[in-house]
């Protein structure tokens, strides 16, 4: 039996596709690949799964809480350095908080969609 054993693809569903691409690439920092198809945008990573945006495949508008019980997480260097850079960018949900897979912040894209920062100096 094949069992699934890496992440190869994620992917979020934005209202505003131009927007987000903006807030991923601008606030964010990930860099969109020109190959993109024309109702997405995807984003390079260094290393695991492949990250993208795109329009959205059902009425966004007939859901109460987008991604509920999804987490995303992005590694950073450093969170204190990354929350100082996207300061008044990003709408900051939960600040810097230890937790068993270390210190961790909460932000909001676009959509409200709660992104986790990670901060992993070794990745």
């Amino acid at each position: 039996m094949t069992t699934p054993t890496q992440l190869g693809f994620v992917s979020v569903q934005v209202s505003d596709l131009a927007a987000s691409t903006l807030f991923y690439r601008d606030t964010l920092g990930f860099q969109p690949v020109p190959q993109s198809p024309p109702d997405a945008c995807i984003f390079a990573t260094q290393s695991g799964a492949t990250f993208a945006i795109r329009k959205p495949l059902v009425d966004l508008n007939q859901t109460d809480q987008l991604g509920w019980g999804v987490g995303l997480w992005f590694a950073v260097d450093s969170l204190d350095d990354f929350l100082q850079r996207i300061d008044g960018q990003a709408t900051l949900i939960r600040g810097v908080q230890a937790t068993p897979f270390g210190n961790t912040a909460i932000i909001a894209d676009p959509d409200g969609y709660w992104l986790t920062i990670q901060e992993s100096p070794n990745r």
